[in-house]
Parts: C-alpha cells; sequence; structure tokens
C-alpha cells in the first residue's frame, strides 16, 4: 500500500487539518512531516473547534496511530500543554495513539527568544514570523548543534553538556548584540524536567521502521503538511518563507521512506488566497471586496491571531504549487465563502511592465512587482453550507470550479463548503474502503 500525502498549495492556512481529519476516517496513521507549533490546524467536529499545532489532525479519531517525524520540531512545552488539553476534553492520548520520533529537533525556550530578538531588531523589514522559535531550532539542527528529543532523556551530565555547547554561543548573540540577559544551562534543564516524564511514554526510536512495516502490511498511511508550498524554505518567495520545505517530497525525507511511496499528492488550496506577515502577494485584494472575504471566512490566524490579508484565487502560483508537489489531485476549500459576491475573480497571468507572464516566478523580487491579469466569472448568492453535494451547487459554483480546475489541468476531487467535517463534498472519493 502507498502513502498519501496533503500538503498547501498556497501560503498556508488552507484548510489541510480538516481534511487530514476527513481522510484519517479511512487511513490507519497520520503522519506529520514537518514544521512546528508555527502551524496551526483547526477541526470542527459536530460544531466543537480543536485546534492542534503539533499533533496530526487525525487524533480526534480514537482508532487512528498519530506520528510526529523527525522533521518536525517539538516545542516540548507547548506539546506537553496540547496533549493535557486533548485530555481534558476526554479524548484517549494513549502511547499507542500518539508517537514522536526520538530523531526530531527538541525546540527550547533560548529559541523562542533569539527568533523574538531578531524580529525586533529587524524592524520596518520584518519576516513575519510566529515567534515561537522555528528558525533557530532548524538553524541548530543544520549546524549540528540541536538536542533531538532522545537527548532530553540523557542523564544529567550528558543534558548539562549538551545544553552548555548550544548555550556558549546562543549567549554572545543574546548578550552583545540584542542586549538581552544570558540564559543558564541549568534554568533549561531544571524546565525540561518538568515535562520530560509526560513526553517519555509517546518515545519512537525509529519512526522510519514503523512506517515501513506499516506499508509493507497493506496499511494506509496519512502525512500532514504544513504551512504551504510558497513559504517553502527552498522554492517560496525567500526570505519571506517558514524555515523547513513545505512541498510533498520532504514527506518521505522526514519519515524515512523511499519518494516511491508517495503516489497521491492532494494539494489543499481555498477558493481565495490568504496570506499572514510580510512581503509579495500579487493578488491581494486592498478593498472593500477583500474585507468582505476576511470577514466571511473568518481569516485570523489560529496561532497568532493575526489577520489574514485576502484576494482572488491565484491559477498562476497554483500551477506552480501542482508543478513543486507532483500533485495529482485537488482539494478545495471554503467555496461557501464567495457566496454573495456578483463576480468572482481569479489571477490568470501577471504583468511585469509590458511583459505578460503566465509562469510563477522564483524571483521574490520579480514577484513583488508583478501586476495580477484578472479574469471573472458569475458569482453566486445562495448559502452553500447546507448543502450535501456537489449536484446541489448552484450553476456558477460548478462553472468556477470546472474553470479552475481545467486551467489548473489537475482535477478538483474534495469541496469544503464549511468548517465542520460532514460540511464535506466528494467528486470523486478519496482514501475510502
Amino acid at each position: 500500500m502507498s502513502a498519501t500525502v496533503v500538503i498547501g498549495a498556497q501560503w498556508g492556512d488552507e484548510g489541510k487539518g480538516k481534511l487530514v481529519d476527513v481522510l484519517a476516517a479511512n487511513s490507519d496513521m497520520v503522519v506529520r512531516f514537518q514544521g512546528g507549533s508555527n502551524a496551526g490546524h483547526t477541526l470542527v467536529v459536530n460544531g466543537k473547534k480543536t485546534v492542534l499545532h503539533l499533533i496530526p489532525s487525525g487524533i480526534l479519531h480514537t482508532d487512528k496511530i498519530c506520528v510526529i517525524a523527525a522533521g518536525v520540531v517539538v516545542d516540548i512545552f507547548g506539546l506537553t500543554e496540547e496533549i493535557r488539553k486533548l485530555k481534558e476534553t476526554k479524548f484517549d492520548i494513549t502511547p499507542n495513539r500518539l508517537l514522536i520520533s526520538d530523531s526530531a529537533t527538541a525546540l527550547l525556550p533560548y529559541h523562542k527568544v533569539l527568533d523574538q530578538a531578531r524580529e525586533r531588531a529587524l524592524s520596518e523589514g520584518k519576516i513575519g514570523t510566529t515567534g515561537k522559535g522555528i528558525g533557530p531550532a532548524y538553524e541548530d539542527r543544520a549546524s549540528r548543534r540541536a538536542l533531538i528529543m532522545s537527548d532530553l532523556f540523557d542523564t544529567e551530565a550528558n543534558l548539562m553538556a549538551k545544553l552548555e555547547f548550544v548555550l556558549k554561543e546562543k549567549n554572545v548573540l543574546l548578550t552583545k548584540m540584542y542586549d538581552l540577559p544570558e540564559i543558564k544551562a541549568k534554568d533549561i534543564y531544571d524546565q525540561i524536567q518538568t515535562v520530560i516524564g509526560d513526553l517519555k511514554p509517546y518515545r519512537a526510536p525509529d519512526v522510519s521502521l514503523l512506517i515501513s512495516q506499516k506499508l509493507k502490511l497493506g496499511k494506509r498511511i496519512l502525512f500532514e503538511g504544513a504551512q504551504g508550498t510558497l513559504l517553502d524554505v527552498h522554492h517560496g518567495t525567500y526570505p519571506f518563507v517558514t524555515s523547513s520545505s513545505t512541498v510533498a517530497g520532504s514527506g518521505s525525507i522526514s519519515a524515512g521512506i523511499g519518494p516511491h511511496h508517495l503516489s497521491k499528492i492532494i494539494g489543499v488550496f481555498k477558493a481565495y488566497c490568504t496570506r499572514v506577515g510580510s512581503r509579495p502577494f500579487p493578488s491581494e485584494l486592498l478593498n472593500e471586496v477583500g474585507a468582505k472575504i476576511q470577514k466571511d471566512g473568518n481569516e485570523f490566524g489560529s496561532t497568532t491571531g493575526r489577520a489574514r490579508r485576502c484576494g482572488w484565487l491565484d491559477l498562476v502560483a497554483l500551477k506552480y504549487a501542482i508543478r513543486l508537489n507532483g500533485i495529482n489531485s485537488l482539494a478545495m476549500m471554503k467555496l461557501d465563502v464567495l457566496s454573495g459576491h456578483d463576480q468572482i475573480g481569479i489571477c490568470v497571468g501577471y504583468k511585469l511592465g509590458e511583459e505578460t507572464i503566465t509562469d510563477f516566478p522564483p524571483s521574490t523580487e520579480i514577484v513583488s512587482k508583478l501586476v495580477p491579469i484578472i479574469e471573472y466569472l458569475p458569482g453566486w448568492k445562495d448559502d452553500l453550507t447546507d448543502i450535501k453535494s456537489v449536484k446541489e451547487l448552484p450553476l456558477n459554483a460548478i462553472n468556477f470550479m470546472n474553470f479552475v480546475s481545467q486551467n489548473a489541468g489537475c482535477p478538483i476531487d474534495v469541496v469544503s463548503v464549511g468548517p465542520d467535517r460532514d460540511q464535506t463534498l466528494w467528486i470523486k472519493h478519496l482514501f475510502k474502503d
């Protein structure tokens, strides 16, 4: 049995959590493969909202195994709190349902301090990070200074030695460059001890072996990405990107399985576009239409509460995401939010001076200068939130979907018309017995 990957095909916040929750009903294991607590995946089941940051979005299904793989940076205090809150709501988070790779990077308090200090120092040039310490944690991993999850369970002497080593450099930055107080290794060690007992039961020494065994047994594995393709550290609008690789291929790297296992790549996108933070966003609507989409879509970050910038669907950027990921199935989310507009805009190309561009440029500088070419389709007034099948959709909504699918060169197999698990319409069922 092969694996399915769910990734964001825009600038994040596309609704991946909801889709993973829906698809998890017919899967055996859900694997979160990158990012950290900067992600916020919101699930709504029977009107009840649950926001997850690190725990995979399949956790609300009581018979599924959820795995945090090696490519994730794990805020150990945030994860402990997330587990506690789920237990308080009567979800049974047992060690045979949640597994944390021993090879994942431990995100510790000094990562957050450094992240926030850097962002403050940038002033007008802010990247727009969440301040959760994600970038500094990935930096430590690349520079071989990170503590991985297994290190936290080592002897006091060994753990202290590793903390002192990494803090020697960090404290120079904090005290000399950012005028902040020194962080003591013993203080971090003591903080770690407050949660390590809670996390110990969830240790998974070899996630690669575990997933490989499940695949050999014919089990269905669902890979959950965070953020979005256009925020990829290599292929996004650099430097205004996240600190990890958000594309589908990073799923096999993080989990430790061959890329040939990733056969179904589902790209999740909104029927419009949003972006949080700084810089290029060609199809942004800085008018009352954008304000209406923001209000109707409740476009405020689940992690930070920040308002999301809103614009028309960018078809050029969507095709770029399809190419980068090898997307062979699309999931259109929040179609219901576009109800009430006389016309619906779609960005089908860009103008750069006198030149027409139909491929997403790799240069962020060029992207920042693009003027969108918008094609308009007739809108609809109907409330879509109670619709139970695609056939019930208004003709103009179906025409909008068909236009996107045909021009993107990829089928739309599922459509969301509301936040709840049940507000999901299938054109072609995926991951179903």
